[in-house]
C-alpha cells in the first residue's frame, strides 16, 4: 500500500501541473440555460470540446440547475460545481448514449449513463454542487410506455456516473444523488481518488453507490453513502482486469442492501485490497460480504476497524460455482476460482433483530464442495444478536445453492447456527471471538461442516441453557479449540460428529 500511495501522489502532482494556469469555460457563455427545464447536453458538450481543443481546464457549472441527457468527458477537463449547481438529468431516455454496453450480474443490458469518460485521461469532477440523476422520475415516465416486468426494464434507465478505461480520475467534494441506476461505475481505469464525496441516491431498485468494476490503483476516502443498493461495491464484469492495489476508508455507508461487498459479478481477481475504519449502519442485506462466483481469485484482502449498527446479517463470505459472463463478446465461461488469504479484524456489530434468516445469525462462511475458503482468519470480532434459535434450528440443513445467485437469502431459510456457520472450509481461524445474546439460542454458537485445520481460540460466548452443544464440529480434520470460555448449560460443549479426528480441546 506505500506503493499504491507514492504512485497516486505523483500522479496527483502532475495532474495539478496540468491544470495550473489552464483556462476556465463557463457553461452559460456555451448557451446552457440554468432553469431546470431547457435541455442543455449540447452546450454542456460544446464547453467541454473547447476545454479539451485548449489543452484542458476547467468547466464551470455556476449556480443553476441545468438539464442535460449524456455529456461525454475529455482528456485534461475538470468538472467544477459551484455552490448551488446541479447537473439535472433528463427524464426522457431518449436522450441517454450507452457507450460501452455490457451484462450485469441479473443478465440484464446496461451501460447508459448522465456523465461518461471513456478511455480518458486526467478528468476531475469537483466542486460543492450536485449530479441529481432524477431516478424516480425516470422511473415514472418510462413505466407509461414500457410494460414489462421490473426486472427486464430497469436495464434501460442510465448511471449517473460512468469511468471506463481511463487513467488518472479524481472526483472531490461533490454530491452524487438519486440516479436511475447503478450512482458510480468506474470500469478498468487505474489511479482514482475518491474522497470527500456524498452520495443519496433512493427511490428506483439497482441504486448502488460506488461501484469500483476491475480498477487498479485506487484510494477512496471520507465519503458518507447512503444507496438503494451495496453502498461500496467491487465488481469484475470482466476477466481482463483485477481489482488491485485498493485502499478504502473512512467511510459511512447505509444501504438497502450491503454495505461492504465483493461481487456478485466475480471474473477477474479481487487482491491486495485493504479497508478500513469505516461505519455501517442499517443496511437490510448484510454488513461485509465477500463473494467469488464467477471464476475470480478473491485473495490478500483485510477489512478491519469496523462498526456496525442495525445490520442484518454482519458477514458472508462465499466461495462458488455460478460462472456467469458478462461481456460475452470478449468472455467465455470460467472454471471455479478460490477465496484465499482474507482477514477481517477488529469488527463491532450489533445485528439487527429481523433479518434475512431467522432467527438471526452473525457469519456465513461456505464454498462449495471440492472447493474450500482457504486461510481465512476472523480476530477480534464482537456481534450482539437476538437469540431464539429452537433446538430443531440446530440441525437446519443448508442448501449447497452450488450454481445460485450468492445472497443471504439463498442459504435460508436459517442456519444452525447463532455466532458462525462454516463449511467446506481450510485454515478457518477465528480468534477472539464474542458474541452477546438477547435470548437464549438453542443452537450451538459455532457449527462447522467439512473443514480442515481449524482453530477456535479465545472466545467469549453467553450464557445459554438446554442446548445440545455449544460448538459441533462435523467431518473436521484437525482442529484446535481453546480458551473458548463462558457459562453454558448445554449438554456437549465440543460435539464431535461424522468423520472427524485429531480434534483438540483446553477450555
Amino acid at each position: 500500500m506505500k506503493t499504491l500511495k507514492i504512485i497516486l501522489g505523483l500522479w496527483m502532482i502532475t495532474a495539478f501541473t496540468n491544470f495550473v494556469n489552464a483556462a476556465d469555460f463557463d457553461i452559460l457563455k456555451y448557451g446552457a440555460v440554468g432553469d431546470g427545464a431547457t435541455l442543455n447536453t449540447v452546450a454542456i458538450q460544446k464547453a467541454i470540446d473547447a476545454c479539451n481543443q485548449s489543452g484542458g481546464g476547467k468547466v464551470i457549472f455556476p449556480e443553476g440547475k441545468f438539464l442535460s441527457g449524456t455529456i461525454v468527458m475529455k482528456d485534461n477537463v475538470t468538472i467544477h460545481f459551484e455552490k448551488n449547481a446541479v447537473l439535472l438529468g433528463s427524464t426522457d431516455l431518449k436522450d441517454y448514449r450507452n457507450l460501452d454496453p455490457f451484462t450485469e450480474g441479473l443478465g440484464i443490458d446496461v451501460g447508459w449513463a448522465l456523465l461518461v469518460a471513456v478511455e480518458v485521461k486526467n478528468i476531475r469532477l469537483e466542486g460543492a454542487g450536485t449530479i441529481d440523476g432524477q431516478g424516480s422520475a425516470i422511473k415514472a415516465r418510462h413505466i407509461l410506455t414500457d410494460t414489462r416486468p421490473e426486472g427486464q426494464r430497469w436495464g434501460l434507465r442510465p448511471f449517473l456516473v460512468r469511468i471506463v478505461r481511463c487513467d488518472g480520475v479524481t472526483v472531490n467534494d461533490v454530491t452524487l444523488k438519486y440516479a436511475g441506476a447503478w450512482t458510480s461505475h468506474y470500469f478498468q481505469s487505474r489511479n482514482l481518488h475518491i474522497e470527500n464525496v456524498k452520495i443519496q441516491s433512493v427511490g428506483v431498485a439497482h441504486n448502488d453507490g460506488i461501484g469500483i468494476d476491475g480498477c487498479q490503483d485506487v484510494v477512496i476516502k471520507n465519503c458518507d453513502v447512503e444507496s438503494g443498493d451495496d453502498a461500496l461495491v467491487f465488481k469484475t464484469t470482466s476477466s481482463k482486469m483485477a481489482c488491485k492495489n485498493i485502499e478504502v476508508s473512512g467511510l459511512r455507508l447505509k444501504s438497502h442492501q450491503a454495505g461492504i461487498k465483493m461481487g456478485t459479478e466475480s471474473m477477474a481477481a479481487f487482491e491486495n485490497i485493504r479497508i478500513f475504519k469505516c461505519h455501517i449502519y442499517d443496511t437490510r442485506n448484510g454488513g461485509i460480504k465477500l463473494l467469488t462466483v464467477d471464476g475470480a481469485h478473491l485473495r490478500n484482502v483485510e477489512i478491519s476497524d469496523i462498526t456496525m449498527e442495525e445490520v442484518r446479517t454482519p458477514m458472508l463470505f462465499r466461495l462458488g460455482s455460478r460462472l456467469s459472463v458478462f461481456r460475452k463478446n470478449s468472455d467465455t465461461k470460467q472454471s471455479t476460482g478460490t477465496f484465499e488469504n482474507v482477514v477481517i479484524r477488529n469488527v463491532k456489530a450489533n445485528a439487527a433483530a429481523n433479518a434475512q434468516l431467522m432467527p438471526p445469525s452473525g457469519i456465513l462462511i461456505t464454498g462449495v464442495p471440492g472447493h474450500y475458503i482457504t486461510n481465512l482468519t476472523l480476530e477480534n470480532i464482537e456481534i450482539s444478536l437476538a437469540g431464539g434459535g429452537l433446538a430443531e434450528h440446530a440441525r437446519q440443513v443448508v442448501p449447497e445453492a452450488i450454481d445460485q445467485y450468492p445472497e443471504v437469502k439463498t442459504f435460508g431459510p436459517r442456519v444452525p447456527a447463532y455466532g458462525v456457520w462454516a463449511r467446506h472450509v481450510k485454515g478457518l481461524k477465528l480468534k477472539n471471538i464474542k458474541f452477546n445474546l438477547g435470548s437464549n439460542d438453542l443452537r450451538p454458537a459455532l457449527v462447522c461442516e467439512d473443514g480442515t485445520d481449524i482453530e477456535v481460540l479465545d472466545w467469549k460466548l453467553p450464557e445459554t441453557t438446554g442446548a445440545e452443544a455449544i460448538i459441533r464440529l462435523e467431518n473436521v480434520q484437525n482442529a484446535v479449540v481453546k480458551n473458548a470460555g463462558g457459562k453454558s448449560g448445554a449438554k456437549n460443549f465440543v460435539l464431535i460428529e461424522g468423520e472427524s479426528k485429531n480434534i483438540k480441546q483446553d477450555r
